[in-house]
């Protein structure tokens, strides 16, 4: 399995990528290229599997980015709640070659994925995996939910550690660039909240154009990225470089 963690494979959220071309900065699109077959079939698996508009947008967005970027797909099917199929059958990804995992609230994909088995599925795939954000950080072993929504870092009932799909053991926070000076609940998301979650673990913090590449037991990070850890952050790599962790 070749494991590619993004933060947005499309350019940075908040700035529409009006040709619809997957993002090549620091050489993503190259890495892909690498990796892949002529006319790969795709799947995509959402965040929110009753968000069938979003959903339906989503697979267009990205069916066309990816032609247009000269990676070739047959198309993208699309699971969500409108798939009759379950999770609990075995062999459920045969025959796809790449899986997108959306982007979304993490506890609300999470759930989803548990609800398909999809950590089990996974397990007998040998293909590509491209996590968008939300997928990025559910790919984990052990997930740490950041929380995102008001109310979310005050609730003692809120898990911040959640059981994801076992393909990396990285814990991946996205779009830095974005987080970085978020007040959420009137505390710094950061400085306040995740740095107090540090303590005995480390994230990777990566801007949008920058992504984990797992691949023959390696995990490479390109582009800027920081590591948290302990109530400390310090920058690991810069845009045009890569590092292995």
């Amino acid at each position: 399995m070749i494991v590619f963690l993004t933060s947005s494979p499309s350019g940075p959220l908040g700035e529409p990528n009006d040709g619809r071309f997957l993002d090549g900065k620091n050489g993503f699109v190259d890495n892909l290229k690498q990796y892949w077959k002529h006319q790969m079939r795709g799947l995509i698996i959402s965040a929110d599997p009753d968000g069938y508009e979003s959903n339906d947008e989503m697979r267009d967005f990205f069916t066309d980015a990816f032609a247009h970027s000269q990676v070739p797909v047959t198309g993208f099917d699309l699971w969500d709640h409108r798939c009759a199929i379950s999770g609990t059958e075995p062999g459920m990804l045969t025959g796809y070659d790449v899986i997108l995992l959306g982007g979304g609230h993490v506890p609300t994909q999470n759930a989803y994925f548990h609800e398909i088995h999809l950590r089990e599925q996974m397990r007998g795939f040998a293909g590509m995996v491209i996590g968008i954000s939300a997928g990025t950080m559910n790919s984990a072993d052990v997930v740490y939910a950041q929380p995102e929504l008001p109310g979310e870092s005050l609730d003692p009932e809120y898990r911040r550690y959640l059981q994801g799909l076992g393909l990396t053991e990285l814990m991946v926070l996205p779009h830095f660039q974005m987080v970085r000076d978020f007040i959420l609940d009137g505390r710094r998301l950061i400085e306040d909240i995740t740095f107090s979650d540090s303590y005995g673990r480390q994230f990777f913090a990566l801007t949008d154009g920058s992504y984990i590449r797992i691949a023959q037991g390696e995990s490479r990070l390109y582009g800027r990225g920081y590591r948290i850890a302990d109530g400390q952050m310090t920058q690991i790599c810069e845009d045009g470089a890569s590092i292995c962790l």
